[in-house]
């Protein structure tokens, strides 16, 4: 860069001298010039006259006098300007060393620097790597191990933001969503306003008197072993006044058995061969009163085009309950829901009423295939010609596969309705209080529980949490996980609210 400076300004230099003198020869050119035309003017006036010769000479020698001063003048005005020209090349040059110099002592120092803070690198990494080593031997961990607690301690901090998170949008879309659902759901609870009846796992027939159990066991018992061999059932006759009692989980079965029991002690011979015959007459009774529920619950719900196989199958849901709830009202009563609210939401209002009066269909014959009813019920509508979009809410009502569909949402949301209504379901005393004990272990196993109560028969669990140890925003997560586990670890009818308490109370006394 300094070798391109000087080359410039010895250029200009050069440039500026031989400017001069190529001027200098212009000069001189024009006064020898001069001098010629003078000569000639002399001549001529050599001609004309003397005097005019004298004249002329003199205006010549004026003429060269002026041109030679202006020449001079204009050399003189040259060579200063050369060498201010020069001084300031001079200044540049004296500039341009100094800079030099300057930039060879900022490299010297910039070398010396480096190596400074190369040393001091070492240095600290010398001193980090000796630091390492008094912090794993003070808080007895590794670097790996240090690197996990970072971890899990990021870990907990990106779960207390999502917690945070879930906070805020479930607040939003709960205000946007809640009275809507809320609208829709009462108002199909309140149109389908269906009966719940109470069934349970025995029969109880009356007898016109004592003496007819007598006839009922028969000589060394042969009657009662014959009538249980036959129907499948356990008749239990005990100290009750005029009354036996049939007992199965298959109520189909029990209903059989109890008609023919009814007919036997109404025609009065009873024996082995009797018992036989009338429970095959009873066994068609109860197959047509089957049919006669199915094509019942058809008619009654709007839906047509059943397969015969599948109205005789669900009309075999009378007489099965779930937690004595009796099946084929409930499914009659997940269809009316289901359809409106697909009413409400202009959603296909047949699809959905179709899809919840088979949705339990699986439990007519779960004792008869392995798995899930909800998939039982998927696989039996397939084979019998229903559509893959009436299948999949049947599969999907208990959540064994994902809901993929809006009707199957519905149908979901209908069972749970139906299913949690005050009195629809119950259950055996001693399962009850299980379950509740089990409820209540569950919630309390979690750590910053201090009391959680079952309430609502089961139905709602409230967690009071211990305030210093759990936030809101983990109180959000702690439900959320209680609930998880709840689905996973119980079996209980409807759903369960869980509502966890975090309450800060400050007491100061007044003196």
């Amino acid at each position: 860069m300094v070798n391109i400076i000087i080359g410039v300004i010895l250029g200009a230099i050069i440039g500026a001298v031989a400017g001069f003198f190529v001027r200098r020869l212009i000069s001189e050119a024009k006064i020898k010039s001069a001098e010629d035309e003078s000569a000639r003017i002399l001549g001529e006036a050599g001609k004309k006259a003397e005097a005019a010769k004298k004249e002329a000479i003199i205006g010549a020698k004026d003429q060269i006098y002026t041109m030679r001063q202006e020449a001079e003048k204009e050399a003189k005005e040259r060579r200063s300007e050369l060498h201010k020209l020069e001084k300031r090349i001079g200044e540049k040059e004296s500039n341009i060393d100094k800079r030099a110099n300057k930039l060879e002592e900022k490299e010297r120092e910039l070398a010396s620097e480096r190596e400074k803070v190369k040393k001091e690198q070492d240095e600290l990494t010398t001193v980090i790597d000796e630091q390492k080593k008094v912090l794993e031997n003070i808080a007895a961990l590794t670097s790996s191990q240090a690197k996990e607690l970072l971890l899990k301690k990021i870990e907990d901090e990106v779960k207390y933001d999502a917690a945070v998170m879930i906070r805020n949008v479930e607040a939003e879309a709960r205000e946007e969503a809640e009275k809507r659902a809320r609208s829709i759901i009462t108002l199909a609870i309140q149109r389908c306003a269906a009966d719940h009846t109470a069934a349970t796992t025995v029969s109880v027939l009356p007898l016109p008197n004592d003496e007819m159990k007598g006839r009922i066991i028969g000589r060394e018992g042969r009657n009662i072993r014959a009538f249980e061999t036959v129907t499948g059932i356990n008749l239990i006759i005990d100290d009750t006044p005029e009354a036996v009692i049939l007992s199965s989980f298959d109520p189909v079965r029990r209903e059989i058995a109890r008609l023919t029991l009814d007919k036997l002690i109404t025609d009065g011979r009873i024996h082995p061969a009797r018992i036989e015959e009338i429970y095959q007459k009873s066994k068609v009774e109860v197959d047509n009163e089957i049919r006669e529920a199915g094509e019942k619950a058809v008619f009654e719900t709007g839906v047509h085009g059943l397969h015969p196989e599948l109205v005789r199958v669900l009309g075999r849901l009378r007489y099965r309950t779930s937690y004595g709830q009796n099946v084929l009202q409930h499914s009659i009563e997940v269809a009316h829901l289901a359809a409106m609210m697909a009413a409400e939401l202009n959603a296909d209002e047949a699809l959905a009423k179709r899809s919840g009066l088979l949705h339990d269909i699986g439990k007519a014959i779960d004792h008869e295939v392995e798995g899930p009813h909800a998939v039982i019920g998927a696989d039996l509508a397939k084979r019998l010609n229903e559509s893959p979009v009436v299948c999949h809410p049947i599969e999907a009502h208990h959540a064994d596969v994902e809901p993929k569909t809006i009707e199957a949402i519905l149908v979901q949301s209908a069972d749970a309705i139906s299913a949690s209504r005050p009195g629809a379901r119950r259950e055996m005393l001693e399962n009850y209080i299980k379950r509740l004990e089990k409820l209540e272990t569950l919630a309390e196993s979690y750590k910053g529980v201090e009391k959680s109560y079952a309430m609502q028969a089961g139905r709602e669990i409230r967690i009071m949490v211990k305030p210093g140890e759990i936030d809101d925003n983990e109180a959000t997560l702690l439900a959320r996980e209680i609930a998880k586990d709840i689905e996973e670890q119980l079996q209980y009818p409807g759903q369960i609210k869980v509502i966890v308490i975090r309450e800060n109370r400050s007491i100061e006394y007044a003196k």
